[in-house]
């Protein structure tokens, strides 16, 4: 696998750092006093244990070696509580701005067409939203911040040194420029596996999420083992990758534990060559090798704060990508829809999902406000596309579409999908109350409605038997519900945003027969004053159709009123009506 190289431009950093900081001015500030005052403290120190020294080194009083001894342990308890108190807002700090972030990338990938959705894996989504913003966390916490007190630190230190000899002084910025300059070049070459590894990761938890979703199809085909081949397969594909990576953090390391190794060597020499000159006191010596070692954690910082750039550079790479992303459904002008039932009108309508395919072609009719219009057709006819495309999860590559004389692209989208409700035979109940899975989080949507329409849909009975109402909770994938109860609250949720425009797609093939007498008399309601388009797999609903569009290889074979086609015994509708081949729906 190719090693991508990439290079995040310093104002990428400022911007993100800008967008999702700027909220918490007032933690920032404390942050930036705490980390200055800490870094006061640790400079602090060493001049108290050099004065401690020299001190009992001349036999002096036992009462300034006490005072010595207690500031030392007070400084050092001050210093650590300081720690404490900036690590704790630094870490609200991260976590609230990249759960901003993660906010922002979920809502921006949900905005994006379905054209995204459908090249990559919920997994690589997952990869995404959580494992590479969890990546950034300490880049917004404390990345610039810690950066800045560690430098600070490391100029205190020179300035202290050289005003005790230019000689250490010079040594020691030597060391540093070294150290710092050896890291930077270490980094280089890090940097690429990091990127290497989040793809790889976003390959591995897509693969994983996908089967874990299909286990029983994989079990019941006899799939298993195969699934099992694939995922070891990834795993070594994945170990080398995350070896690489390894080995550039490990690189990191040993030059650090090299560089301090060197510089402890260059502090012990000098200072030895200026105690027996007689230019520095054995405190002084201590002292100095104490800045030595302190030097050390600022330069222990900054490799680890570079290795966890390493890693954001990678997550920023790859979040700002998704976010460069425009889908290609734009939102509208605001034109609104009318009230009521909608028409809906097809023009010259051409649309594939590839360039070279084509799925619909030069598709023509027009169905009146309050009419019910059937669709009907074998599985690849185009049937399930007619509907994306008036719920412009996808736009036409050709044609106009209008929905109650306006042009489908006009309204805002999320203002045309609440005119047009659709239901399908794969109906998703989420975790949560009843209330949640009918309205969505829609505050709006009053209790007693909700309980009045579950009424008008025939599932009194199974709403009074609900231990807790609405409140009551719903397991993921709809457990505890049959078809056809599920199926209403399908319906249910339809109904409680009132649209002038429904569409049911196959959403009654899976239902027995009693169940399916059931949903006739809530369809009876549910359709009453709307426009209905029913996409069917049986005969029989398509009862209540007053016209009838039947789709081949993406072309209209056949339109027209549904008494009309039944009473002209050579449509192709009445000819199978006559013979009753459902097959030909299928």
């Amino acid at each position: 696998m190719k090693v991508m190289k990439i290079k995040i431009p310093l104002k990428q950093y400022i911007m993100l750092l800008r967008s999702y900081l700027k909220t918490q001015k007032l933690a920032i500030v404390w942050l930036v006093l705490l980390l200055v005052s800490g870094t006061a403290l640790q400079l602090v120190n060493p001049q108290i244990i050099r004065y401690f020294i020299d001190t009992s080194q001349e036999s002096g009083s036992m009462e300034l070696l006490l005072y010595a001894a207690l500031l030392f342990i007070g400084v050092s308890l001050l210093n650590q509580g300081i720690l404490v108190v900036a690590t704790y807002i630094g870490e609200n700090v991260g976590w609230t701005a990249t759960n901003q972030l993660r906010v922002d990338v979920a809502a921006h990938s949900l905005s994006l067409d379905m054209s995204f959705h459908k090249n990559r894996t919920s997994g690589e989504s997952v990869e995404r939203v959580d494992g590479d913003i969890n990546a950034l966390a300490n880049f917004f916490s404390s990345f610039v911040i810690v950066l800045l007190s560690n430098l600070l630190l490391m100029i205190g230190i020179i300035v202290l040194l050289f005003r005790e000899n230019v000689l250490i002084g010079l040594a020691m910025l030597v060391f540093i420029i070294v150290a710092i300059a050896a890291i930077q070049y270490i980094r280089k070459f890090a940097v690429p596996h990091w990127a290497e590894l989040r793809q790889m990761n976003g390959r591995f938890f897509g693969f994983l999420v996908e089967h874990l979703e299909g286990t029983e199809d994989t079990r019941a085909n006899g799939a298993t083992g195969y699934v099992m081949h694939q995922y070891h397969l990834l795993l070594r594909k994945w170990l080398p990758v995350r070896i690489r990576a390894f080995m550039g953090w490990a690189a990191m390391w040993i030059t650090t534990i090299i560089v301090f190794t060197l510089g402890t060597a260059v502090a012990f020499g000098v200072s030895a060559y200026l105690w027996r000159q007689g230019a520095v006191t054995m405190g002084t010596v201590y002292m100095i090798f104490h800045y030595t070692e302190l030097l050390a954690k600022p330069i222990e910082k900054l490799r680890t704060q570079i290795e966890d750039l390493q890693k954001a550079d990678a997550s920023i790479h790859r979040v700002q990508e998704l976010l460069d992303l425009r889908s290609k459904i734009q939102d509208g002008v605001g034109t609104p829809l009318p009230a009521g039932p909608l028409s809906v009108t097809f023009q010259q309508v051409s649309f594939g999902y590839e360039e070279t395919l084509t799925t619909l072609s030069d598709i023509n009719f027009h169905l009146e406000p309050g009419k019910v219009l059937g669709v009907i057709g074998r599985t690849g006819s185009g049937k399930t596309t007619l509907t994306r495309l008036l719920m412009r999860f996808y736009d036409p590559d050709e044609g106009l579409i209008l929905l109650g004389n306006v042009h489908i692209r006009d309204p805002y989208v999320h203002e045309l999908r609440k005119r047009v409700g659709l239901v399908t035979q794969s109906i998703e109940i989420f975790q949560g109350t009843v209330r949640d899975n009918l309205t969505f989080f829609d505050e709006t949507i009053q209790d007693l409605y909700i309980i009045e329409v579950l009424h008008e849909l025939g599932l009194e009975s199974w709403f009074t038997a609900l231990p807790s109402g609405l409140d009551s909770p719903l397991e993921s994938g709809g457990g505890g519900l049959s078809a056809g109860e599920a199926q209403l609250l399908a319906f249910a949720r339809v109904f409680l945003t009132d649209p002038g425009l429904i569409i049911l797609d196959e959403a009654s093939s899976r239902l027995d027969p009693a169940s399916e007498q059931w949903m006739e008399r809530a369809m009876n309601r549910l359709l009453h004053n709307r426009t209905c388009i029913i996409i069917a797999h049986r005969l029989s609903t398509l009862q209540r159709a007053d016209q009838i569009l039947m789709l081949d290889d993406g072309k209209i074979v056949e339109y027209g009123s549904r008494t009309e086609l039944v009473d002209n015994k050579s449509s192709r509708f009445s000819q199978v009506l006559a013979t009753g081949l459902e097959e030909v729906l299928v």
